[in-house]
């Protein structure tokens, strides 16, 4: 059975009614990695906000299945506590919101009964793996983070939390090449067996660090084109025209 299952899922940004997903087909075992990559205006980051059930998206039809049950009727937080974890493009600043409270509230809302002092160990061992100073966990969330800083900190709630299936939107966006081997070092050491990731990447240069079991071409709201690392080699080589022939735009 697959972990994350999506199944002719389409959608429409709700205010203007505009289908941006058309027909998605992805299916994603427990343990494996997936990238998704794809032209800008694709649809790549719609995907993610709806699976992780966004309301500014609306499912028309299809379906998207965690475990074998449809999630469609769960909120946000619902999906949050059955185990999916986004890392946002753009993290938003919170001001009023320290970072470690914040990951320990988030734990606790999840179910955790672990004891607080275990909990401050863990955040501070993690930092530690993402190369965030600790001094960070004291301040807002992301307030005055620089790009890097806060693309760190998504990275330490993944390595906190250990959701069942994690989804990074374009993680490696604004990262230089030392950065994003620190951030790719980090989620292949917090991956546990059983967990399943989903990458949205436009560059082939992140999957030189994490290896996925499948790369998927996602073109104008459907996946185009699916095989192993070898496609998204062939893609940095070639660009997507090869792919664009019989698409409907």
């Amino acid at each position: 059975m697959a972990l994350l299952e999506i199944v002719d899922l389409h959608a429409v940004l709700a205010e203007e009614n505009i289908e941006i997903l058309k027909g998605v087909n992805l299916k994603i075992n427990e343990g494996q990695i997936h990238a998704i990559m794809g032209p800008n205006g694709s649809g790549k980051s719609t995907l993610a906000n709806v699976i992780m059930g966004n309301s500014k998206y609306r499912v028309t039809s299809g379906d998207i299945r965690l475990e074998g049950e449809s999630i469609l009727d769960l909120t946000v937080d619902q999906r949050a506590k059955k185990g999916i974890f986004l890392s946002f493009q753009h993290p938003q600043e919170i001001p009023g919101v320290r970072l470690r409270k914040f990951l320990i509230s988030v734990k606790q809302a999840l179910g955790s009964k672990e004891p607080l002092l275990k909990m401050n160990r863990k955040i501070e061992s993690l930092t530690d793996v993402v190369a965030l100073n600790q001094e960070f966990l004291e301040r807002y969330l992301n307030l005055g983070f620089s790009g890097g800083e806060k693309k760190k900190s998504e990275i330490l709630q993944f390595g906190f939390l250990k959701p069942k299936v994690a989804i990074f939107d374009e993680i490696d966006s604004g990262l230089d090449v030392d950065a994003l081997r620190k951030i790719a070092e980090a989620i292949n050491k917090f991956k546990d067996e059983g967990m399943s990731i989903l990458l949205i990447t436009h560059y082939q240069r992140l999957l030189d660090y994490i290896s996925p079991d499948r790369v998927h071409v996602y073109i104008n709201g459907q996946i185009a084109a699916t095989d192993g690392p070898e496609l998204a080699r062939k893609i940095e080589e070639n660009g997507y025209a090869f792919l664009l022939e019989g698409i409907e735009r």
